[in-house]
């Protein structure tokens, strides 16, 4: 890990953000891998995998993102606390506008959301998942352009450790997105591809995110919370209502449990 760390180190912080969300694509493409050797799996199994995807999330958020973000806020008390509160409200925000703007479905296959638009359910769904997509990569890249702004609380191993944990939850990502396209009758090669392209634009947010904070370093504090704040909405509008559709809820709760532990002690471990 150490080597892994010296070596983001010594390269470009926007190219160090894209192959580092490549890798986070990368595991949500082994994930929706699983639908060459799984035909039907238990709800209880998905609903685990979705809770342990939303603690992930919100350890991540608080970890990762708030908690350096405040710290290298400047100013004392309520001033400090300022720029995440503004950053984490127009992060939910600008979520909350996409969800009523762009066309999507999630995993229920219940009823669609956003604009109106004959697109077929399949491609709903994919967009529902690349929606969760966004502030995870804009995440990852603007706390890999913190680095090279060279703030305090922005550390190589902070966000190598933010990259692997949400590299961990998009595996079963992958999964949620190609098994439901799979039991609507796409073929398995079908359901991959959608299941893997969800994440194809982590790599683009991550640039963008470490591009715009090296550019404009004073914002990182807000740009942290901002990424913040849409993985929470994303969390609370989507993940949890999604495993409290069934009996399986409690399953769900655990998954939710260890991911916030394994994220939790991945940052902490390694920033």
């Amino acid at each position: 890990m150490q080597q892994i760390i010296e070596y983001f180190e010594s390269i470009d912080p926007i190219l160090a953000a894209f192959y580092a969300t490549l890798f986070t694509w990368g595991l949500t493409a082994a994930g929706a891998a699983l639908v060459f050797l799984f035909k039907n799996p238990k709800r209880s199994v998905m609903d685990g995998m979705l809770g342990f995807t939303g603690g992930v999330m919100v350890a991540a958020s608080f970890w990762s993102l708030l908690a350096p973000g405040i710290e290298m806020s400047p100013g004392e008390g309520f001033v400090k606390v300022i720029p995440a509160a503004v950053g984490f409200f127009f992060g939910a925000l600008f979520l909350f506008g996409l969800d009523k703007v762009l066309p999507h479905m999630h995993i229920n296959f219940k009823e669609a959301e956003g604009i109106k638009t004959p697109w077929h359910k399949t491609t709903l769904l994919t967009l529902a998942i690349t929606l969760h997509n966004i502030p995870e990569g804009l995440a990852v890249g603007v706390l890999f352009g913190g680095v090279a702004a060279g703030f305090d609380g922005a550390t190589i191993g902070g966000a190598v450790a933010l990259a692997l944990g949400i590299g961990l939850q998009n595996f079963p990502e992958g999964f949620a997105v190609s098994m439901p396209l799979r039991r609507q009758g796409l073929t398995r090669r079908r359901s991959f591809m959608y299941g893997q392209a969800s994440a194809l634009v982590e790599p683009i947010a991550a640039v963008i995110g470490a591009w715009a904070v090296i550019t404009f370093q004073p914002i990182l504090p807000y740009a942290l919370a901002f990424a913040a704040g849409a993985m929470i909405f994303v969390v609370v509008e989507e993940v949890i209502p999604e495993t409290q559709q069934d009996k399986h809820s409690d399953i769900a709760v655990m998954g939710f449990i260890a991911g916030f532990i394994v994220m939790m002690t991945l940052d902490v471990g390694l920033g």
